[in-house]
Order: structure tokens, then sequence, then C-alpha cells
């Protein structure tokens, strides 16, 4: 793990009220502790082992390869503990939460595997935790509610603006300000004032770190793709960051398109090229009217129903060294259905989106790798209300 960037480019920084200063400061500082103390590292390491169940495996989705005409190997985050990514970054806030005597953990969560993953490390470590989650959200992924609710945790729905992501997050920045001397954020996404991004990809990372060398190990050779979903991004800069050297390896982030980006109804600020703004403490390319207001954004999945993007993936596309695209609503829906028939996998809609570039979108490479970030199990009754049963 590396040194905490503060910008990436022109985009970063700390745009957070004064209070909060002093916070991020004292983060940073236990960060470049932890990592240089050899029993942080060596508890973080027996957890991801021992509770969450790393190394997630590397499987040859053999079906879905004859479908595309070439080998698709997925990197199945869904086979962790609580069903995602999310558990990564969770146990590794926790234990910094813990290092600074920190007593209360808020969070906040879309899709609800944020919120049950921090639910579940705080559960681990006897610790108070809040979830802020936006009311729609809550309608939409019950479920993971009443897993957050079952494992001790608060779920404080939040009815402001749309009532998703991008509300429950200005809520949980606003509790932070109000309790940061007892009070940790364990943000859930590569987005927010820095140190934030680069501490969650950094705890995101092992995602890429593992897939590189059982690919290496496997196949003697790296993919040609690495394809991954954004909403805020941590999933695919978690799988990003250990490919983002080797330059013959494409780096592919999938947006939501939602209903089309022409109709403004999406959540895709890297694809639409959005200019860049400020959102939750960082500049970033953000959905944003002709006066600098925040656009409403609208996915069919939680996850990636968010007006912003990591500051590092606004970085990466500017660069040229990802590229960036969107697919619709109806398109992962279909994707969904698909993976879930050829394969037995249900995945998140999040991924359904990356799902459904790789399989549909024609393409010269001869090996992709597909972070399936997290199970759908969570998503199935928006599914089949979309779908019905008879379409599955």
């Amino acid at each position: 793990m590396s040194a905490i960037e503060h910008r990436f480019g022109p985009y970063g920084g700390q745009y957070v009220p004064e209070t909060l200063m002093p916070a991020l400061a004292e983060l940073e500082l236990a960060w470049a502790g932890a990592l240089a103390d050899p029993a942080w590292t060596a508890e973080l390491a027996e957890l991801l082992r021992d509770f969450a169940g790393r190394p997630s495996t590397l499987y040859r989705a053999r079906r879905l390869s004859d479908h595309a005409g070439r080998p698709i190997f997925l990197k199945r985050e869904d086979l962790n503990h609580t069903g995602s990514h999310k558990i990564n970054n969770a146990l590794g806030q926790a234990l910094l939460a813990r290092r600074m005597g920190k007593t209360r953990i808020i969070a906040e969560t879309g899709a609800g595997q944020h919120g049950v993953a921090t639910a579940t490390a705080c559960a681990l470590l006897g610790l108070e935790c809040i979830v802020y989650m936006g009311v729609e959200d809550t309608r939409r992924q019950m479920p993971n509610v009443q897993r957050m609710e079952l494992l001790g945790a608060r779920v404080s729905s939040v009815e402001a603006g749309s009532g998703t992501l991008k509300d429950a997050t200005s809520e949980a920045i606003r509790d932070w300000v109000t309790n940061v001397g007892d009070t940790h954020y364990i943000i859930g996404s590569v987005v927010g004032p820095a140190p934030y991004p680069a501490l969650v990809r950094e705890l995101q990372r092992v995602i890429g770190d593992e897939a590189r060398a059982q690919l290496l190990e496997r196949e003697g050779r790296l993919p040609d793709r690495v394809v991954a979903c954004v909403g805020g991004g941590s999933n695919a800069m978690g799988i990003f960051a250990a490919f983002v050297d080797d330059p013959d390896v494409q780096l592919i982030g999938v947006e939501a398109a939602g209903e089309g980006i022409l109709t403004g109804r999406h959540g895709a600020p890297l694809t639409a090229g959005n200019r860049a703004g400020i959102l939750h403490g960082s500049m970033s390319a953000i959905m944003q009217d002709a006066d600098g207001q925040i656009v409403e954004a609208h996915s069919i999945s939680a996850g990636l129903d968010y007006p912003g993007a990591g500051p590092e993936h606004a970085w990466l596309r500017d660069s040229g060294r990802a590229t960036y695209v969107a697919v619709s609503d109806a398109d992962a829906l279909r994707a969904f259905a698909l993976v879930t028939r050829l394969e037995g996998l249900l995945p998140a809609l999040e991924t359904a989106h990356a799902f459904h570039h790789v399989l549909e979108e024609p393409s010269e490479s001869t090996m992709d790798l597909l972070c399936l970030s997290g199970r759908g199990d969570k998503d199935l009754g928006q599914v089949l209300d979309k779908l019905g049963a008879e379409e599955l």
C-alpha cells in the first residue's frame, strides 16, 4: 500500500468546513502509523482471510465466454462475507477508527452493501453504528435495511432531495461536523475529501492485486481489458490499481446511462463529459447545471445512482489511461437475466452494467477480466418488478 495522494491532476483536494480539517489530518496520520505497525497490518490481513473469506476466487465463466467469443474471467467479490467488495474497506476503516479511539461510526449507503459491511465490521469490533440511507433506497433495498438493523446499526432514512445516495452522503457529513470528536465517517467509495479517495483505493486494491497474481499463475498472461462498474468507483479503482502501470491492459469503467444520456436521467458524469465541480469535499467530474448546481442522478441501480465519480477516475479519464462508457437500465436488466441463466450467478445490478458491455459490445479483446463487485439478492425485488419472473 502506498502513500496518500491529495490530488489526481486537478482533481481531489479538501473542500470541507474548517471543523473537519483536524479529523482529516488525524485520519491520514493514523493511516501512516497503521501501515508501519506490523500488528495492525497482520490483524487486517487475518480478518480479510478468516472473516471476509479472502482471497476471493478467479472464475473462468465458460458459458459467458462462449457467448462473447473470448475468455471472460470474473473476480468473485460476490463471494466475500456480506456479499460484495465493500467489506474490504469497512474492515480497514473500522480498525483505523478503533486505533484513533473513535467509538461511534457513521456511514452512507445507496445499494445497502456498504451499510451492511460497515454494520458488520462495527458489530465485530463493538462500535456504535449509524447508517444514513436515502428514503428511496430504503424502499428498493429493504432486505439490506433489515440486515443492518439485525447487526445492531441504526438506519437513518434521509428524505431530503431525491432520497438517494447523494442526500445520504450529505446528511452523514452534517453528522460528522457535529460529532467529530468521537466519530469516524467510513466513506464507502473513492470519493470525499483527501485522504479518503486514496485510502479507500488502497484498502480495495487487494481485489486487483489478487486477480493479477491469479491470472498470471493460471494463464501466464495479463488480460487485454479490465472492466468494472463505476458509481463512486471503489471496486473499479480497487481492480484498476494493480494494472494501471501495464499500458497494454485497457481499463474500462461502466457507468449508468439510466434512461439515456440525452434525457439527462442518468448517472454518468464521466461518460457525459461533465465539467469539474465540487461535491462532498472534493473536486471531480460531477453532474451539474449551467449555474453549477448538482443535478439529480438516475439509475435502476442504487449503487450507481450518484451524480459524481471519484477524483482519480476523472484523472484517469482525462489522461487517457482509462475509458468510461455508459449502459442503460434496460440493457443492465437484460444482462442480469442473461448472466443468471447462462452462468448460474445473480450479479448485483451495478455489475450487470459491466456485464452488458463485456458481453454485447464489439471488441477485439482476446481476454477480459471483470470485477463481479457483488451479488444480486438485494436486487431481486426490483428485477422481478421490472422484468417479471417469466422473462428471467
